[in-house]
Protein backbone atom coordinates (compact mmCIF):
# COMPACT_ATOMS: atom_id res chain seq x y z
CA UNK A 1 0.00 0.00 0.00
CA UNK A 2 1.49 3.34 -1.01
CA UNK A 3 1.82 6.35 1.28
CA UNK A 4 -0.86 8.14 -0.78
CA UNK A 5 -3.30 5.27 -0.27
CA UNK A 6 -2.75 5.38 3.49
CA UNK A 7 -3.57 9.08 3.73
CA UNK A 8 -6.24 9.39 1.05
CA UNK A 9 -9.63 10.30 2.54
CA UNK A 10 -12.09 7.45 2.44
CA UNK A 11 -15.75 8.23 1.96
CA UNK A 12 -18.87 6.31 2.86
CA UNK A 13 -18.58 4.30 -0.33
CA UNK A 14 -15.02 3.28 0.58
CA UNK A 15 -16.08 2.16 4.04
CA UNK A 16 -18.99 0.21 2.58
CA UNK A 17 -16.62 -1.42 0.08
CA UNK A 18 -14.26 -2.38 2.91
CA UNK A 19 -17.07 -3.89 4.95
CA UNK A 20 -18.49 -5.70 1.91
CA UNK A 21 -15.09 -7.21 1.16
CA UNK A 22 -14.75 -8.35 4.74
CA UNK A 23 -18.25 -9.87 4.68
CA UNK A 24 -17.56 -11.73 1.43
CA UNK A 25 -14.30 -13.08 2.81
CA UNK A 26 -16.14 -14.45 5.85
CA UNK A 27 -16.81 -17.94 4.47
CA UNK A 28 -13.11 -18.30 3.67
CA UNK A 29 -12.47 -17.87 7.39
CA UNK A 30 -14.86 -20.58 8.56
CA UNK A 31 -12.71 -21.32 11.59
CA UNK A 32 -11.98 -18.81 14.33
CA UNK A 33 -9.57 -16.05 13.32
CA UNK A 34 -6.34 -15.54 15.23
CA UNK A 35 -6.81 -13.75 18.55
CA UNK A 36 -4.22 -11.16 17.48
CA UNK A 37 -4.08 -9.76 13.94
CA UNK A 38 -0.63 -10.42 12.60
CA UNK A 39 1.31 -10.16 9.37
CA UNK A 40 3.65 -13.08 8.87
CA UNK A 41 3.34 -13.84 12.56
CA UNK A 42 4.23 -10.28 13.66
CA UNK A 43 1.74 -8.24 15.65
CA UNK A 44 1.35 -4.66 14.40
CA UNK A 45 3.60 -5.51 11.44
CA UNK A 46 6.58 -5.56 13.81
CA UNK A 47 5.95 -2.12 15.35
CA UNK A 48 6.59 -1.53 19.03
CA UNK A 49 3.22 -1.25 20.87
CA UNK A 50 4.79 0.54 23.83
CA UNK A 51 6.23 3.28 21.60
CA UNK A 52 2.73 4.46 20.68
CA UNK A 53 2.43 5.50 24.34
CA UNK A 54 5.98 6.62 25.09
CA UNK A 55 7.01 8.21 21.76
CA UNK A 56 3.54 9.08 20.39
CA UNK A 57 4.55 7.41 17.13
CA UNK A 58 4.64 4.09 15.39
CA UNK A 59 8.20 2.83 15.77
CA UNK A 60 9.62 -0.32 14.23
CA UNK A 61 10.62 -3.04 16.64
CA UNK A 62 13.71 -5.23 16.42
CA UNK A 63 13.88 -9.00 16.20
CA UNK A 64 16.43 -8.92 19.04
CA UNK A 65 13.70 -7.51 21.30
CA UNK A 66 10.75 -9.81 20.72
CA UNK A 67 8.42 -12.11 22.60
CA UNK A 68 5.42 -14.33 21.96
CA UNK A 69 2.06 -13.35 23.39
CA UNK A 70 -1.37 -14.63 22.41
CA UNK A 71 -0.06 -16.48 19.38
CA UNK A 72 1.84 -13.62 17.77
CA UNK A 73 5.38 -12.27 17.93
CA UNK A 74 5.61 -8.77 19.35
CA UNK A 75 8.69 -6.70 18.59
CA UNK A 76 10.03 -3.74 20.55
CA UNK A 77 12.47 -0.94 19.86
CA UNK A 78 14.26 -1.47 23.19
CA UNK A 79 14.68 -4.00 25.97
CA UNK A 80 13.00 -1.52 28.30
CA UNK A 81 9.85 -1.40 26.15
CA UNK A 82 9.81 -5.18 25.90
CA UNK A 83 9.99 -5.43 29.69
CA UNK A 84 7.17 -2.89 30.10
CA UNK A 85 4.97 -4.94 27.78
CA UNK A 86 5.90 -8.21 29.43
CA UNK A 87 4.95 -6.84 32.87
CA UNK A 88 1.50 -5.62 31.67
CA UNK A 89 0.66 -6.57 28.07
CA UNK A 90 -3.01 -5.55 28.33
CA UNK A 91 -1.92 -1.96 29.03
CA UNK A 92 -0.04 -1.71 25.72
CA UNK A 93 -1.61 -4.19 23.29
CA UNK A 94 -4.10 -2.71 20.84
CA UNK A 95 -7.76 -3.25 21.53
CA UNK A 96 -9.68 -5.90 19.58
CA UNK A 97 -6.53 -7.93 19.03
CA UNK A 98 -5.13 -5.27 16.71
CA UNK A 99 -7.95 -5.71 14.19
CA UNK A 100 -9.57 -2.56 12.79
CA UNK A 101 -11.50 -0.87 15.58
CA UNK A 102 -13.96 0.78 13.18
CA UNK A 103 -14.71 -2.50 11.40
CA UNK A 104 -15.24 -4.12 14.80
CA UNK A 105 -17.77 -1.38 15.62
CA UNK A 106 -19.66 -2.60 12.54
CA UNK A 107 -19.43 -6.23 13.67
CA UNK A 108 -16.76 -7.04 11.09
CA UNK A 109 -13.10 -8.04 11.23
CA UNK A 110 -10.54 -6.21 9.07
CA UNK A 111 -6.75 -5.83 8.97
CA UNK A 112 -4.89 -2.73 10.13
CA UNK A 113 -1.82 -0.68 9.32
CA UNK A 114 0.53 0.63 12.03
CA UNK A 115 0.20 4.23 10.80
CA UNK A 116 -3.54 4.38 11.52
CA UNK A 117 -3.60 4.54 15.30
CA UNK A 118 -5.28 6.42 18.13
CA UNK A 119 -4.78 6.39 21.88
CA UNK A 120 -8.04 7.16 23.65
CA UNK A 121 -8.46 7.01 27.42
CA UNK A 122 -5.23 5.07 27.79
CA UNK A 123 -6.07 2.42 25.16
CA UNK A 124 -4.50 1.84 21.74
CA UNK A 125 -6.83 1.44 18.75
CA UNK A 126 -5.71 0.55 15.22
CA UNK A 127 -7.57 1.04 11.95
CA UNK A 128 -7.57 -0.24 8.39
CA UNK A 129 -6.24 3.09 7.06
CA UNK A 130 -5.83 6.69 8.16
CA UNK A 131 -9.03 7.53 6.29
CA UNK A 132 -10.97 4.94 8.27
CA UNK A 133 -9.27 6.25 11.42
CA UNK A 134 -10.71 9.70 10.67
CA UNK A 135 -14.21 8.20 10.52
CA UNK A 136 -13.55 6.19 13.71
CA UNK A 137 -12.54 9.36 15.54
CA UNK A 138 -15.78 11.20 14.68
CA UNK A 139 -17.65 9.38 17.47
CA UNK A 140 -15.18 7.27 19.36
CA UNK A 141 -17.35 6.74 22.44
CA UNK A 142 -20.19 5.22 20.41
CA UNK A 143 -17.77 3.29 18.19
CA UNK A 144 -16.00 1.82 21.22
CA UNK A 145 -19.30 0.80 22.83
CA UNK A 146 -20.40 -0.94 19.61
CA UNK A 147 -16.99 -2.58 19.06
CA UNK A 148 -16.93 -3.82 22.67
CA UNK A 149 -20.31 -5.46 22.08
CA UNK A 150 -18.94 -7.45 19.11
CA UNK A 151 -15.54 -8.37 20.58
CA UNK A 152 -14.38 -11.18 20.68
CA UNK A 153 -17.38 -13.01 19.14
CA UNK A 154 -16.61 -11.37 15.76
CA UNK A 155 -13.53 -13.61 15.51
CA UNK A 156 -15.83 -16.59 15.04
CA UNK A 157 -16.89 -15.02 11.74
Amino acid sequence: MSENQLHRPIGRRGVLSLLSAVALAGPAFASRRAEVFNTGGLAISGCDPVAYFTASAHVSGQASHSLMWRGATWQFSSAENMERFEMNPEAYAPQYGGYCAYAMAQGAVAPTVPEAWTIHEGRLYLNYSTGVRDIWRQDMAANIARADSFWPAALDG
